[in-house]
This record gives structure tokens, sequence and C-alpha cells, in this order.
């Protein structure tokens, strides 16, 4: 089957904060904004919801059958009776998929043979410059996301999206394999925004890596701190160097922007002599600036929590650590909260991690009382993680029990824990 080409940049096309130039390098593939509900046609006309998928490979399955029967010359079909199919599932098609015809090797009986049935997988866009995983990280290249990446799946060709939503939507429309994307870090907290988008998606959390962080101070060649009147960076890391930077004199305003890489990248690109950039060692040589300043995070303890998406969940195992993620929901207030906690303390399961998010489709809550009057609650998402396997007996009682008092319970994924050893980073 021919191979899909590397396709052109998506418009952007949701909102964003202000917009940083770009600079071209190695004609990688940016992914950038599209709706939901917009379609994504690739070069070969493969359209991009499941169900074009299913339908195409329904076709390819026909003309692959019909090009091996022979044809009636007689009724004036010159396709290899291929045109008969119409619609499939419902759903009309005039694709052109540019089949390869069957070799067929020298005494191989064809009767015998059973043909290999065409799979989704088939008609997945081929993953390029050999490599075995295309994953998404938002950001431009340099930035901690796509180290992340690199770390969590070596070798894999790393897509650069502009927002960490368009990075959902490349795994779920078949762009990309996986996305890594950040949920929390140990002195920032956590990225909210991401976890409000783990609920809107379908993906999956199939692993974690945690990323030590290691800021540099980064200007165009020359330049001396002495000339800075103004540093860029994402507005966490401008606040995990505010201490180093105040030692360091800097006179200077802090500008927040949308990511660390792409701060070294606009300087990069419009010639800023009087603007400084925090952002990682591997963007000053991408982007071709100097390193003022090496380390200025004002706690060498500064590591960031990732997570690793996918279309499908994995087989949970119970040879080695695990964790799982949940979101559930309550109507009667926090007040369940406690039989929900209790449900993992009785069982020995340890808690890592627990976030409260509004609930989007019910924020308020009322309660009347004759006697006091109406009262106003807010609603809550509570996002759970514990160290538990899923294909073990407790964590499903306990979840059993867990839907007893809830409303709304989702298992965001089960997976392996990152039990690499941590040190701080002391850059690349």
């Amino acid at each position: 089957m021919q191979a899909i080409s590397s396709p052109s940049p998506l418009k952007s096309l949701l909102p964003t904060r202000r917009r940083l130039g770009r600079v071209s390098h190695n004609n990688k593939l940016v992914t950038h904004c599209i709706y939901r509900s917009d379609a994504v046609q690739f070069p070969n006309g493969v359209g991009a919801s499941r169900t074009d998928w299913q339908s195409s490979c329904a076709i390819l399955a026909s003309k692959v059958v019909a090009k091996e029967q022979p044809t009636d010359k007689s009724s004036g079909d010159t396709n290899g009776g291929a045109d008969h199919v119409a619609a499939v599932n419902g759903h009309k098609t005039s694709m052109d998929l540019n089949l390869v015809p069957l070799r067929k090797s020298s005494g191989e009986d064809e009767n015998n043979k059973p043909m290999k049935p065409l799979t989704i997988t088939d008609l997945s866009p081929a993953p390029m410059h050999g490599s075995q995983l295309r994953v998404a990280y938002q950001g431009v290249p340099g930035a901690y996301s796509e180290a992340a990446a690199g770390k969590a799946y070596p070798n894999c060709e790393a897509i650069p999206c502009d927002q960490f939503e368009v990075a959902f939507q490349a795994v779920e429309l078949w762009i990309a394999d996986r996305a890594v994307l950040p949920v929390e870090n140990s002195l920032g907290g956590s990225i909210h925004r991401n976890y409000d988008l783990l609920l809107r998606h379908r993906l999956h959390i199939v692993g974690e890596v945690q990323l030590p962080v290691h800021h540099c101070l980064l200007a165009l060649p020359g330049v001396r701190k002495d000339y800075i009147n103004r540093v860029i960076s994402h507005p966490q890391a401008l606040a995990q160097c505010e201490l180093t930077l105040t030692k360091l004199g800097l006179q200077a305003t802090r500008e927040a922007v949308d990511d660390t890489a792409g701060a070294a990248e606009y300087i990069a690109a419009n010639n800023l002599r009087d603007t400084a950039a925090i952002a990682s060692a591997r963007a000053a040589d991408l982007y071709g600036l100097q390193i003022l300043a090496d380390g200025i995070q004002d706690d060498s303890s500064n590591v960031t929590r990732f997570v690793m998406l996918a279309r499908e969940p994995i087989i949970p195992r119970t040879d080695r650590p695990f964790k799982t993620s949940i979101v559930f929901a309550h109507d009667k207030g926090t007040s369940v909260l406690f039989k929900v906690l209790s449900a993992f303390a009785f069982r020995n399961i340890s808690l890592t991690k627990i976030e409260s998010r509004p609930h989007r489709n019910r924020p308020i809550r009322l309660v009347d009382d004759a006697n006091v009057g109406t009262a106003k609650h807010f609603e809550y998402m509570f996002y759970v993680d514990f160290e538990a396997s899923m294909a073990e007996v407790r964590a499903q009682n306990a979840l059993a029990e867990v839907q007893e008092f809830t409303s709304f319970l989702r298992v965001l994924g089960s997976y392996p824990m990152d039990m690499t050893p941590w040190c701080p980073s002391r850059g690349d």
C-alpha cells in the first residue's frame, strides 16, 4: 500500500494566546490546532474518522478480492469488478486507494492459501523516517515535553503541537500513535488544563515518565547580561527561576509566553538583543543562542511528571508496580469523599494524588433549608491516583465499593509506574 506522505501543517483555528514566530527546522511535521468536527484529508484520500477507516478497510478487501476473480468482459466491467461497491456500513465513498496487484510466487496454491484480512492498522499513516512510533507533544523542538517524549519512547518521531488539545486530537485522528503531556510539577503543582482534557477526550493513560527540569538563561551570541531588559518564558519557568534572576542582578521585566523553547525560538527569529529566554540547553543549540547562566532554577529538586496517552488501554499486570488513575463525581457533596477514600484505606491501597476540579456541567449545587435558607455549594470532579493494578482483586473490589457512592466513575488508565532512580538534573 502506498505510504502516506507527511501532511502539510494544519491551520490553527482555536483561539490561543500570543503567537510566537516559527523557525523551520529540517521540515519536520508541525501539528496545529483544528476543531474536533473538522475533517482531515490525507493525500491519498483516506478520511479521518473511525467510520471512514473501517469503510476503507472493507473497500480495500472488496477490491483485492475482485482483482483476484475473473471479470465478465461481456458486462463491460473494466475495473476488476470493484465498482459494485457503492457504500459500506451506509457510507458512500469514491476514494482512490491506489491498489498494488498481488504478486504470486511460483508453484503457490492460490486456492489453499488464506488471504490475510486488512486491519485499521494497515490504513494508518506509516511511521516516517523508519521510526517505530509517532509521539505528539505540546511545544516546539527543544521543549521539555520533547525530552520527555524521547525518554518515554527512545528513537520515536516527535511531533510538535501548538496546544495541549491538539496533541489529544493528533492521537485520536491517527496522526500520532502516542501523546506525552505534563500533568504536574513538583514546584508549580498540577497542570489543570490537561486534567480537564483527560475527561473531555477518550484516550487512555498507558504510562508515566518523570523528567528533572534544568533551566538555562539564553540570549543571542555576543549579548551580555547587562544588555537584558526583558526575560520571556513559560509562566511556571519564570516562577521557578525568580530568586535566581534577582541574585543575578537582572532588572528586567518578566513576560509570559506559551512555552520555554518557543521563547528561545522567538528571540532567534526576531533577532532580539535586549531579550533573554529561560529554556533548556537543547533549545540553545537548536536556535543558535548562547547560555548566559546555567542551572538557574531556584530548587534543584524540580521534576515534571508526564503521562503517555494512547487510543487503546494496556492490559494491567501484577509482576511489576502499577499505578491506576480514576476520576469520579457524586451528588451528595463532599461528605461522601470520606467513604470513597475509606474504600482504599481498608484495603491498604496507597493514594499518590488527589485533585479536585470544578464540575463543568453542574458547577453549583443548591441546598434548600426551611430554617436556614438556600445554600450554594460548588460541585467537583475528583481525580485520584493509587498504587495498585486493575489486575489485582483488591483494586477491583475498591472500585466496586467506590461506585456505590458515586454518580460517575471512570478509569483513566492502569499503567506501570516510573521506577527510574531520580537525581537532580545537571543539564545535557
